[in-house]
């Protein structure tokens, strides 16, 4: 598997890539820098959004604009001019938190959990922001709220906080957009790097993204077995997801903040947004909030 560099920019936390197949262009965030990116492969173009705040998570919406997960809450960002519009901050009593991962749900709502700016233990929470722009929490007592992906038959929701090593999974109600049933099926070794994003492909098996682990992996959640290692050229590989025009194109991203002089120098293409065409493995489209 060859892994390419996709465009010279570096992200200090690069995340949540998000593949827009209605434009063809892929689209992540840097948390810590508060900026939305967007990249075609076709044109070569790269677009930046600022945001002016840290964001975890930016999605994209039916319009075409993008619903974000910001430090201050969830907000519209308005593609072509980049205004934000905020909505709803359900932890405005939290300062010390801040938004991390969130995705589009079978359901057409934005799932996206909090965590602690300094990782403390269980001051996050995970929510749903619903279509009428409703917000509920769902999992409390969370560390960092990471990972999330649907099955096909948009049965199960598979869902990793960090600090537990583990991925979970719940039986996923999508007409009432709820949760329930938790029970553990994948546990990660601690010497693989903490469990970070994660995607889901056609066969139902999970992409896991390895957090000082160098690599991604790739996981059946029905036995627990590792499938597949791909190591990578950093460090802190941070999240991943299927792109390009038939879903066979893994896009990952990663971070370079939190890393000494040396450790940079070794890893020169720290923050950057790699891609391994053609890997073998076919993803599904990213849903759209609103739909």
């Amino acid at each position: 598997m060859q892994i390419e560099v996709v465009l010279p920019h570096r992200c200090l936390l690069g995340e949540g890539p998000v593949w827009d197949a209605n434009r063809s262009v892929i689209c992540w965030v840097d948390i810590l820098n508060g900026e939305i990116h967007e990249y075609s492969p076709q044109s070569k173009s790269h677009k930046t959004i600022a945001v002016n705040q840290m964001v975890g998570a930016a999605v994209i919406c039916t319009d075409g604009n993008f619903l974000a997960a910001l430090r201050n809450g969830f907000a519209f960002v308005n593609r072509e001019t980049g205004e934000v519009t905020m909505i709803n901050d359900p932890e405005s009593d939290m300062p010390g938190n801040r938004f991390n991962d969130g995705k589009v749900g079978p359901d057409g709502r934005f799932w996206a959990g909090t965590m602690s700016h300094t990782d403390e233990l269980e001051k996050g929470s995970f929510y749903v922001f619903d279509i009428d722009q409703s917000v509920t929490k769902k999992i409390s007592n969370v560390s960092i709220s990471n990972g999330l992906a649907w099955s096909a038959d948009h049965k199960t929701f598979y869902y990793i906080d960090t600090p537990t090593y583990t991925v979970v999974a719940y039986d996923f109600d999508k007409d009432r957009g709820e949760i329930s049933r938790k029970r553990l099926v994948i546990t990660i070794a601690q010497e693989d790097g903490s469990p970070d994003g994660m995607t889901i492909d056609s066969e139902g098996m999970l992409w896991i993204a390895h957090w000082d682990g160098w690599q991604i992996t790739r996981h059946n959640p029905n036995t627990g077995e590792k499938l597949l290692s791909i190591p990578f050229p950093v460090a802190r590989i941070t999240s991943c997801t299927f792109g390009g025009d038939y879903f066979e194109d893994l896009y990952v991203t990663s971070a370079s903040t939190g890393l000494t002089s040396e450790q940079l120098a070794d890893q020169p293409l720290a923050g950057a947004l790699f891609v391994i065409k053609n890997i073998g493995y076919k993803g599904l489209p990213a849903f759209e909030f609103g739909g």
